[in-house]
């Protein structure tokens, strides 16, 4: 057995005085952080991390809740000030675009889970710099560096095609590609 294996089988059921004095750190610290390595190194690995100049890895906390927008401070406001929940998004793909947001010039790869309390849930996003030669020398990776920047925004990365409902299940969903609101635009 490889060590994968062995790193896949402790995340599998790991040990709670660790996760939660982690938790606890991860709390304090800010909403997206740059991590050296990643937590999750079978996952991340599987899931296209190579420890290489140019592929960084961002912790990021989601505060956990029904989404809800915030109340618009200034500027142009609706009538009632509505706060419309936000379901067409789920937690790992709210991390993505964060991540994305912070990080400019980097493009998101894909991201995973790796706990959750009362209050967050906690993911890593991993990332690529598409200006590196060490990317664009990469026969997996080049093909994103090639690809136009914002991959999170517009539903490319494996949480986004999830979440537009992308994905091959037994019950297909009558026209949920390709937009969330193609049906309301065409008057379907």
């Amino acid at each position: 057995m490889g060590i994968t294996k062995y790193l896949k089988q402790s995340w599998q059921n790991p040990d709670e005085k660790v996760m939660r004095e982690r938790m606890t750190a991860w709390r304090a610290g800010d909403a997206v952080v740059k991590i050296e390595k990643p937590s999750r190194l079978d996952r991340a690995r599987s899931l296209g991390y190579k420890a290489k100049k140019g592929v960084i890895v961002a912790r990021v906390k989601v505060v956990r809740g029904g989404h809800k927008r915030m109340r618009p401070k200034k500027g142009r406001r609706t009538k009632r000030m509505h706060i419309r929940k936000n379901l067409t998004l789920n937690y790992k793909e709210i991390a993505e675009m964060r991540a994305s947001k912070k990080f400019r010039n980097l493009m998101v790869l894909n991201s995973y889970n790796i706990g959750k309390d009362g209050k967050y849930y906690f993911s890593e996003v991993i990332l690529i710099d598409p200006a590196k030669p060490e990317i664009k020398s990469d026969k997996q990776l080049s093909k994103f560096a090639l690809s136009p920047k914002g991959r999170a925004f517009r539903g490319l990365t494996s949480a986004g095609k999830k979440a537009r409902g992308m994905r091959n299940s037994r019950i297909k969903s009558p026209k949920v590609f390709p937009s969330l609101r193609s049906n309301k635009r065409q008057g379907n």
